[in-house]
């Protein structure tokens, strides 16, 4: 993440995982190195499920169940790269 479009895509994730897990917490505090899965009581099965549908609506992707990996929801910046892998070029 290291380009101005790379960090709008990290923005744009960032606030779609606040907008649909419904976070409290500010944006400001939560960066590329925040931990998700297991660390995040609302990032439950059911809360990646909204996750990714939200994504794929964000950014218009259509992701497999092979593509998706339990890596990706290892911290933010994790989440943001594997978006990232999948855009258009």
């Amino acid at each position: 993440m290291s380009t101005a479009a790379d960090s709008v895509i990290f923005a744009d994730v960032r606030l779609t995982l606040v907008d649909t897990l419904g976070l409290s917490t500010p944006l400001r505090l939560l960066n590329a190195q925040t931990p998700l899965l297991g660390a995040m009581p609302e990032l439950d099965s059911m809360g990646v499920v909204l996750l990714l549908t939200a994504l794929e609506d964000r950014f218009d992707l259509v992701l497999s169940d092979d593509d998706i990996d339990s890596a990706w929801f290892e911290t933010l910046g994790s989440l943001t790269e594997a978006i990232e892998a999948r855009l258009p070029q």
